[in-house]
């Protein structure tokens, strides 16, 4: 079988020697053509040619924004793809079941490719697309996605810091949004069902959200990649409620409910967010210019993951 590895030479665990020994393992069962980004938006271009060109599953070695960039190069191509875990975070790698390690993770990948039975091992999965760009994971507006350009804008520091940098940043966000309570955007489901005055919302296609080190962040524990999207949102950031939001996320694995504060909506072909003001967002962890409106679809069996099988 011919696989195609794209590294990011920049992800937070792509060494040298992570590098050589994953490549050897690779090698010795399948022909593999190894080839780095250089900057962003290179993955796009170089997953297209690597499908274009015949081979059989690309995988990416780097960080949440690396294979979402894949995905958007295959997209609509009939493209097989994996996600080799490089990050400081690795979102959608965990949250499909492989191992926060990029070594174990080829192991369960080659396992996978072996396994006789593939209804076990490939997931034909659905995205989200928020304007000309998919997601995988999920889509963050608001005050999320101030977070995550905050964070970005310190590139060699978020390689370093990881966590501990999201939590500051974090921290200094929230006490900055008691100083401006004015809701930012409002948004309506494909079901009619309207949230006028959100300050945050976060569009869902995996469970969980995201990772603090080993411990997950539950906001719609029923998201799949087979299913629409989840969408969970937060009208005020006020200490109370956003304070046992946090605590339900980090604490429960029933998620966020609908509340006095929140909303939770399952199964959304289709979200229209129209700011009282431009907001932020950003897709599965890479952030885009402010918007004024923005128009979030379900897109259902686009792309096809090798997934580790199950444990014997």
């Amino acid at each position: 079988m011919h696989l195609t590895l794209i590294v990011n030479p920049f992800a937070s665990t792509a060494n040298a020697r992570v590098r050589v020994q994953l490549e050897r393992l690779l090698r010795e069962h399948h022909h593999v053509t190894v080839v780095e980004t250089t900057k962003s938006g290179h993955a796009i271009r170089l997953a297209h040619r690597a499908v274009a060109d015949g081979t059989d599953v690309v995988l990416g070695l780097g960080g949440d924004g690396t294979i979402n960039e894949i995905a958007n190069g295959v997209m609509g191509m009939g493209a097989t793809i994996a996600p080799l875990p490089g990050g400081s975070t690795n979102v959608l790698a965990r949250a499909i079941g492989y191992p926060n390690d990029p070594l174990q993770a080829a192991a369960a990948f080659l396992k996978a490719l072996d396994h006789p039975d593939t209804a076990q091992t490939r997931v034909l999965a659905g995205v989200g697309r928020a304007g000309d760009r998919i997601f995988l994971f999920h889509a963050g507006l608001g005050f999320d996605a101030a977070i995550v350009n905050r964070v970005e804008r310190r590139g060699p520091l978020k390689r370093y810091a990881g966590h501990a940098l999201f939590a500051a940043v974090t921290a200094d966000n929230w006490m900055r949004s008691l100083r401006n309570r004015q809701p930012w955007f409002r948004i309506e489901s494909d079901s009619g069902a309207v949230v006028e005055d959100a300050q945050l919302a976060v569009a869902l296609n995996t469970d969980p959200y995201t990772f603090l080190g080993n411990q997950p962040l539950t906001l719609a524990p029923e998201a799949r990649l087979e299913r629409p999207l989840s969408v969970v949102a937060l009208r005020s950031l006020a200490p109370a409620p956003a304070l046992k939001a946090g605590l339900t996320a980090v604490m429960g694995r029933r998620g966020i409910p609908d509340g006095r504060s929140t909303t939770h909506w399952s199964d959304v072909g289709r979200l229209v967010v129209r700011g009282h003001r431009p907001f932020p967002y950003q897709l599965d962890g890479e952030s885009f210019d402010e918007v004024d409106e923005l128009t979030i679809d379900y897109l259902p069996e686009v792309v096809t993951f090798i997934v580790p099988p199950p444990a014997d």
